[in-house]
């Protein structure tokens, strides 16, 4: 029996594309004038400091203008487009606002009267998700009658894909956000990530794969232009196949399987219709993974290994390391790089998240954050502690701890660590196909 209609459609044209991906889908049909509407776009990073890498990072503009209007069109006035995006500092607000003005929100507001809103200046509700446990959402689109979901289409480290629900994460606080990065192995994030639709209003999902990203969520990914929109008026519908699109059989997501096992749905798209373009002709394999090599000289990344670096085990992350942590984990292993000359003395551990436990027989363990180190400030099995207490991490801290370890850091990369992501601007130079207009409102 079929449940839903995703609808695929390949992005040619301003306006048109979405306007057919959302006729085709049906998702829309039971609109209603005066609806109050919460669009939720995906922001997961920006910086002031430099231009950066946003395709299959962030959600066009394009495509976030087109569903204004097209719900203006149909007689929808209250319209917010809300957003959490993660900074350094919780208390910034400014990066966030230089955010909405960069990609013309602020000119979305004045040219069709919608609200953009960072939700962290917005008031939360506790609620129930199901076992006893409570997240705190946005109350803005906890009220509205609908959710129009526009994440953009990517494969993404710690959730192998990242959609329309993954992308709902960015209306709860940052407590809510923590909690979800638990150590519990059953309850884990993805547990938490497969509910984050389930007690929300309506939700229509337009998955923006005018770009791809592959090893998301960041700027450091891998990006393509795809030219692909996916509509559903429901969201694990919408999922499924653009995990499809992605490469990845829904069965094999967890958070996916898990929302289809609570929601007592198949994940073959057996219940599915989908119209539009077909499946096999447009999908294309994205990993979600960056690649690590493993010996009994280290742990890293492939390219720190490649280097030559020995002595340093690095543990690869796991889905406890929160949004804050990550931040910082890269760029802690850039500043390794870039350091490295002849070694550390002794072998060095590195331990992040809050899963992870220390190996007997290292010299030093590093901890890095607030929850390895109450995890582990009375092991036994750690023979020199240098630990980085902050929750979130101070970046001088870190190069602290670096330099207790042996690894001369640079402070000034940590100084300056906004600037970074203009760094990877350099892959799309002369690549036409990688335009700025997306991002911006004309």
């Amino acid at each position: 029996m079929t449940l839903s209609t995703v609808a695929i459609v390949r992005y040619e044209k301003p306006r048109e594309s979405v306007e057919k991906a959302v006729a085709l889908s049906q998702g829309l049909d039971n609109l209603k004038p005066g609806m109050r509407v919460f669009i939720k776009p995906n922001i997961v990073f920006w910086t002031k400091s430099v231009p950066f890498p946003k395709w299959g990072v962030i959600t066009t503009s394009r495509v976030v203008e087109d569903m204004v209007r097209l719900l203006k069109d149909r007689g929808v006035d209250d319209i917010t487009i809300g957003e959490g995006t993660v900074t350094q500092d919780p208390r910034d607000t400014e990066t966030p606002a230089h955010a909405h003005e960069t990609l013309g929100y602020r000119t979305l507001e004045k040219r069709y009267g919608v609200k953009a809103i960072n939700v962290f200046e917005r008031p939360f509700e506790k609620v129930d998700i199901g076992d006893g446990i409570t997240l705190n959402f946005n109350t803005d689109i906890l009220h509205s009658d609908l959710v129009v979901d526009l994440p953009a289409m990517k494969a993404h480290n710690q959730t192998m894909v990242s959609l329309g629900i993954k992308n709902l994460k960015g209306t709860i606080d940052i407590p809510s956000r923590k909690k979800c990065h638990n150590a519990d192995p059953e309850k884990n994030l993805d547990f938490m990530v497969a509910r984050l639709a389930d007690k929300l209003p309506p939700v229509f999902t337009l998955i923006d794969g005018i770009y791809t990203l592959e090893r998301g969520p960041g700027p450091d990914g891998s990006m393509r232009k795809s030219d692909i929109l996916v509509a559903s008026g429901d969201i694990l519908s919408a999922d499924m196949v653009g995990a499809r699109l992605l490469g990845y059989e829904p069965k094999n997501v967890p958070h996916l399987a898990m929302a289809a096992a609570n929601r007592g749905r198949p994940t073959d798209l057996s219940d599915v219709t989908v119209v539009g373009e077909s499946i096999e002709e447009l999908a294309s394999r994205h990993n979600y993974d960056f690649a690590y090599a493993s010996d009994e000289t280290g742990e890293l990344p492939m390219a720190l290994a490649k280097q030559g670096i020995k002595g340093v085990f690095y543990r690869k992350y796991d889905d406890t390391m929160c949004t804050y942590c990550s931040q910082l984990n890269g760029l802690t292993l850039t500043a390794i790089r870039f350091a490295w000359k002849e070694g550390v003395e002794g072998r060095l551990e590195v331990l992040t998240g809050k899963r992870m436990n220390p190996t007997p027989g290292m010299e030093k363990t590093l901890l890095l954050g607030k929850c390895m180190y109450q995890k582990h400030k009375n092991n036994p099995d750690i023979k020199e502690m240098i630990a980085v207490k902050g929750c979130p991490p101070k970046p001088a801290d870190i190069v602290k701890a670096l330099h207790q370890a042996g690894i001369e850091a640079d402070p000034g990369l940590f100084e300056n660590m906004d600037q970074l992501p203009g760094f990877f601007m350099a892959r799309y130079k002369d690549r036409p196909e990688f335009e700025e207009k997306f991002f911006r409102v004309e």
